[in-house]
Formats: C-alpha cells, sequence, structure tokens
C-alpha cells in the first residue's frame, strides 16, 4: 500500500532519491524473489509483477516501466565469478522493487535489475555477495534491498504499536548495526525465540545483508527511518553512504 499512499516512510524514500546523485542504473535484492541458485533479470525491457492479492486495483493498473540494462547483467555475473549466474529473462520487476522505486524515482527512467535470493545459503553467503557488488557502486550503480527485518504476517495485529519480541530483535539488529557488529546481524538466530518470531522465513531478513555488506571502510551507516506497522512489520530504513 506504500506505493499508493504518501507517508513517512515514502517520503524518505524519495528524500533519499533527491540526497544522491542519479545512479546510472539500480541492482535491488527484494525479499519476493527466492530461487535455489542466483539469478539476475537480465532482459532489456522488464515487466512490471504484481504478485499480491487481495489489493485495490488502483495497484494492479499500476506500472514502473524502467528499462534493463543487459551489459550490465553480464558485468555482475562477471563479478560474482566463479558463482554460476543465471541471466534470467522471465521475472522482471516485483513489488518489493517497484513499490518503493516508483516513490523513489517516479519517472521510472532508470534501467533496474533484480538479483534473486538463493534461499538455500546461508546468511554470510548473501553477505559476502554484498561485498563483491560493491564495486558497482563506483561505476554508479545503487545496490538497494528491499524487505524487513521484523515480518510476521501470521501475527499482525491493528491495535499494536510492536509486540514485545519485535521491538527488543528490531533494536538489537539497529545497535549491532550502528555498532559495526555485522557478524551479529548475520548470527540473527542467537536471539532465539525473538528471532525466530521476528524473521519466521528468511527472505524479508536477507536483502539487508547485501547492503551491509556493500558497505566499505569510508562508508557511514545511517537508520534513516524507524516504525513498527500492524505489531509485527518494522520498516526501519538503512543506508550505507
Amino acid at each position: 500500500m506504500n506505493a499508493l499512499e504518501d507517508n513517512r516512510y515514502t517520503k524518505e524514500w524519495h528524500a533519499l532519491a533527491q540526497r544522491f546523485p542519479r545512479p546510472k542504473a539500480i541492482l535491488s535484492v527484494s525479499a519476493h524473489w527466492t530461487t535455489r541458485g542466483t539469478a539476475v533479470t537480465a532482459m532489456a525491457a522488464p515487466q512490471t509483477i504484481h504478485d499480491f492479492g487481495g489489493f485495490p486495483q488502483a495497484l494492479f493498473d499500476m506500472r514502473y516501466p524502467a528499462p534493463g540494462d543487459p551489459a550490465l547483467a553480464a558485468r555482475i555475473a562477471a563479478l560474482l565469478a566463479p558463482l554460476p549466474l543465471f541471466l534470467d529473462q522471465q521475472w522482471g520487476l516485483d513489488h518489493g522493487t517497484w513499490s518503493v522505486l516508483i516513490k523513489a524515482y517516479p519517472a521510472g527512467d532508470i534501467p533496474v535489475l533484480q538479483l534473486s535470493l538463493d534461499v538455500t545459503q546461508p546468511a554470510g553467503f548473501h553477505f559476502e555477495l554484498g561485498g563483491k557488488l560493491s564495486a558497482l557502486r563506483e561505476e554508479g550503480v545503487m545496490v538497494i534491498g528491499t524487505g524487513n527485518v521484523v515480518h510476521n504476517l501470521r501475527r499482525m495485529d491493528p491495535q499494536s504499536p510492536g509486540y514485545d519480541w519485535a521491538v527488543r530483535f528490531n533494536q538489537a539488529m539497529k545497535q549491532a548495526m550502528l555498532d559495526g557488529d555485522f557478524e551479529a546481524v548475520m548470527n540473527y538466530t542467537d536471539l532465539g525465540q525473538d528471532a525466530s518470531l521476528s524473521v519466521p522465513s528468511s527472505e524479508h531478513f536477507l536483502p539487508l545483508l547485501y547492503v551491509l555488506g556493500a558497505k566499505t571502510e569510508e562508508d557511514q551507516l545511517e537508520i534513516t527511518t524507524e516504525g513498527m506497522e500492524l505489531g509485527a512489520i518494522s520498516m526501519m530504513s538503512v543506508v550505507v553512504a
């Protein structure tokens, strides 16, 4: 619904786009493209994917017309070698990507690629890929991860300002990032029940590790927005620059 709404989160996404130089392209790691093995969209014109149900027709009518960049897809394959990278011609841009970018770059005129999440791999694998992708930033490519540090749809409650376990886990991850303790973030399961309730499946958490992995020693880490929605969804945004 953020794609339709004008709220403090969407305003911050728009403000971030104004804060940085216009990127040559954007590589997005979305929670909504999970695979066995790793793939990148490699088509010239990715489709807008409406991978959800039960929402207003206005969301299904939305299109994000960003072009792709097959040459950049090949460059990403070279950076991640010897990891086999499948050059995908079928997926496109799912709502994890376009619902954010439609607020940040509404014209949709910047090339956008998506990298899939190999959910068979441990957290460290995703962090290491982020490190390899960091070179793209020097080439004018923005690397983004879209998901939620806390994401438990089964426990959503419109009346809850935030379950205790969700608030504790979110704060622990925030403090670990601010302290530069990325090992603690990768080992989030050490937090026991707070972790298992906050991250019942890994796909919404893993995109964060690409952002942290892409951080250089010169970068500063900043928390730009925070909020717990429906008791069990964290809207914390993390920027390294």
